[in-house]
């Protein structure tokens, strides 16, 4: 069995939480985050349009992608601490919808958990990327609620 838990910056340990309980012994486990291309390709972009002629170095998006791998590296190995299992860490890059569902490809399970509005039940309680990520996985989806912030009300479980 291969079980996909999506890592996202603000609910992953709900997630990870969910994967140690649904995630049979022996199953393969893949933790998973999605980098979003958008901004570095933005500052790339910016840069060579308007500053960086002659100057490749100085490409301040080549920075914002150093970063984003050092964030998302910190943020698998702490996961995998948390998970407490053997595991595969796996970092992608790009629309982060469409990466997750590519990366779920041939899983028999998807682990994540809600990023919407978190007061609120219903369509809300998903953002953009989650609501595509649930209709076109190719697997089945465990939706899970995160934990809650602190200092922010949520509406508990169903």
């Amino acid at each position: 069995m291969k079980v996909i838990a999506w890592i996202t910056e603000g609910t992953w340990p709900a997630g990870i939480d969910a994967t140690r309980t649904h995630a049979p012994d022996g199953a393969a486990i893949v933790l998973l985050h999605v980098t979003p291309a958008d901004v570095p390709g933005a500052a790339h972009g910016a840069f060579a349009g308007l500053l960086g002629r002659g100057h490749p170095e100085r490409d301040p998006g080549t920075r914002l992608e150093h970063l984003a791998a050092a964030s998302a590296d910190q943020l698998l190995a702490q996961a995998e601490q948390r998970l407490g299992r053997p595991c595969t860490r796996v970092e992608r890059t790009g629309r982060v919808e469409r990466e997750v569902v590519a990366a779920a490809e041939g899983a028999d399970l998807l682990v994540l958990a809600r990023d919407g509005d978190r007061t609120h039940l219903g369509p809300r309680s998903l953002g953009p990327a989650s609501r595509f990520i649930v209709d076109h996985a190719p697997c089945p989806v465990l939706l899970v609620w995160p934990e809650p912030a602190p200092g922010i009300a949520t509406m508990p479980p169903p």
